[in-house]
């Protein structure tokens, strides 16, 4: 992003990033708990996000990992094994509501439920001497939350990591269990760049 500020505390529609996935969240599942997982070097703009909302909020805060894989880790051992826990990047501020219940309800019938979009693009693959096309009616955009029973992400996760681990769904594979795809939001876009963050604000129903 090229800011001093981390992305998931930039402001956006005058509140940071964070606060909108946030504040759908409570407004879907009140009483759900919130465990914000960050850098250690960063948990000082966790009081960004409690400002922003316009009454008190209950927040756990976890200090992250080296990696993805170690920080979903470390925000997993706050949860209750008979939970259903959604793992959700802080920048994809645009999470809805519909979406959330899809999860959740997913998650609740087969024990996991992955957002993902058909790929749009054409894509093509390195072979090791020219690009070949890749059929990308056979492809998907995989989103979060991904969403799972807690019991079983969480057994998951006692697995050594691996550097194949690029998802909560991959580890869950990995440990020989299903990882199950519900349909996603093309709106759920993640902020990694400027222009992305002008694309959510465009987006953005207005209050």
């Amino acid at each position: 992003m090229g800011t001093a500020i981390p992305k998931q505390f930039l402001p956006l529609k005058g509140k940071p990033v964070l606060y909108h996935s946030t504040h759908t969240f409570l407004e879907v599942f009140p009483g759900i708990r919130i465990i914000l997982v960050l850098p250690e070097a960063h948990i000082s703009y966790s009081n960004m996000l409690l400002q922003a909302f316009d009454r008190r909020i209950e927040l756990t805060i976890v200090t992250g990992g080296d990696t993805r894989f170690h920080s979903v880790q470390n925000g997993l051992k706050e949860t209750d094994p008979g939970s259903i826990v959604f793992i959700h990047d802080g920048v994809r501020p645009l999470v809805s509501r519909e979406l959330l219940e899809r999860c959740y309800y997913g998650a609740l019938e087969k024990g996991s439920a992955i957002p993902a979009v058909p790929v749009t693009d054409s894509i093509r693959q390195w072979n090791g001497t020219d690009f070949a096309a890749i059929d990308r009616n056979r492809l998907r955009s995989i989103q979060t939350p991904q969403t799972f029973r807690a019991a079983l992400i969480q057994k998951a996760f006692e697995q050594p990591y691996r550097e194949s681990f690029t998802d909560e769904a991959t580890v869950l594979e990995h440990a020989g269990m299903p990882a199950y795809l519900v349909e996603g939001d093309r709106s759920n876009i993640k902020v990694t760049t400027p222009e992305d963050l002008l694309i959510a604000e465009a987006l953005m129903p207005e209050p």
